[in-house]
């Protein structure tokens, strides 16, 4: 039995509305279509490593609320052990989506019961931690906890991936102690706080390694993702060319995907090349969770002729991936 993914996050129901246009301030915009999905970052990067087939434990609090029992109950659906999520007498945490014809997305978010996620409550579960394979956790839960996860993660030797979103600054201790950090260019520019706006993508991933993270994926959308180790060239490996309709969790496809295929025995540029996959079958269906694919379903994206990367770059191209990622 492999060491399962644990991640420690947000898990929140979204509320998504699709219009013609993202709406300017002050302005009203008729909407087309709303409906409701189980989200939440840390739900998310759960669901997608769970439907890829590979054990994933969520540790998390949901509101003692209707939309508590229904957000564990989505989780347990998808695969995932739920023993340590709690619920407390907060609301659930929601998200408030707006999604255009194009599939870019504003969202807001109110964290209800993720932010009741307290240091002492991940002592409580420090045989989960200590039996991680890798830890996913991102910035949707205190960043006080956060730490405090950190900080277990390096005690325990336990490999760890941040999404540092929402994007804000974080202290130089936390991040010397990251295994992998995972911004896109905006949480890029406003972790760093840089004043040069026409600094290269690369200067960008030299800028994350030098805050100390042993290894940096700088997620570039529909382009892919440019992937920066210590003591290691930097590599672009291109997206795929897809038809996006909803952008809302691409992030957190590719994390949890990501996390699977290291833990499952790829090399780092092999393992963002079939995250770039999952990502790119999610973009191309409606809501968080429910875009999330299958295992099944991302082999056979990757062996259809037009799932062509983007700019294919010959070492990645050429990729065949392991029958351990063909289930």
């Amino acid at each position: 039995m492999p060491k399962p993914i644990v991640v420690v996050g947000s898990i929140n129901l979204d509320l998504v509305a699709t219009a013609p246009h993202l709406p300017a301030p002050g302005e009203t915009v008729i909407g087309n279509v709303f409906d409701t999905f189980w989200g939440g970052k840390g739900a998310n990067q759960a669901v997608a490593a769970s439907k890829l087939g590979y054990p994933v434990t969520m540790i998390g609090k949901v509101g003692e609320d209707a939309f508590g029992s229904q957000l564990i109950d989505g989780l347990r659906q998808s695969g995932v052990d739920v023993n340590s999520i709690q619920k407390v007498k907060s609301s659930s945490g929601v998200a408030l989506i707006i999604t255009d014809q194009h599939g870019e997305n504003c969202i807001v978010v109110v964290p209800g019961a993720n932010g009741e996620l307290k240091p002492s409550d991940l002592d409580k579960y420090r045989q989960v931690l200590l039996g991680a394979g890798i830890i996913l956790t991102q910035l949707e839960i205190p960043l006080e906890t956060v730490s405090h996860l950190v900080d277990l993660a390096k005690k325990m030797d336990v490999p760890l991936m941040l999404d540092p979103a929402p994007a804000q600054r974080l202290p130089a201790s936390l991040l010397q102690q990251l295994t992998w950090i995972t911004p896109n260019e905006t949480e890029a520019s406003q972790l760093l706080a840089t004043k040069n706006p026409t600094r290269s993508e690369e200067q960008v991933a030299d800028e994350l390694l030098n805050t100390g993270a042993r290894h940096a994926i700088l997620k570039l959308g529909s382009r892919g993702a440019l992937v920066a180790q210590n003591h290691a060239s930097k590599m672009l490996v291109p997206g795929f060319a897809v038809k996006a309709v909803d952008t809302t969790a691409a992030g957190d496809a590719f994390n949890g995907a990501f996390a699977v295929a290291i833990l499952r025995g790829l090399k780092p540029i092999e393992a963002a090349h079939f995250a770039n996959a999952v990502a790119a079958i999610s973009v191309t269906r409606v809501g968080a969770q429910p875009s999330m694919p299958t295992g099944e379903e991302v082999e056979q994206f990757l062996r259809e002729p037009s799932s062509t990367a983007v700019e294919l770059h010959p070492r990645v191209d050429a990729i065949e991936l392991p029958k351990s990622l063909q289930t």
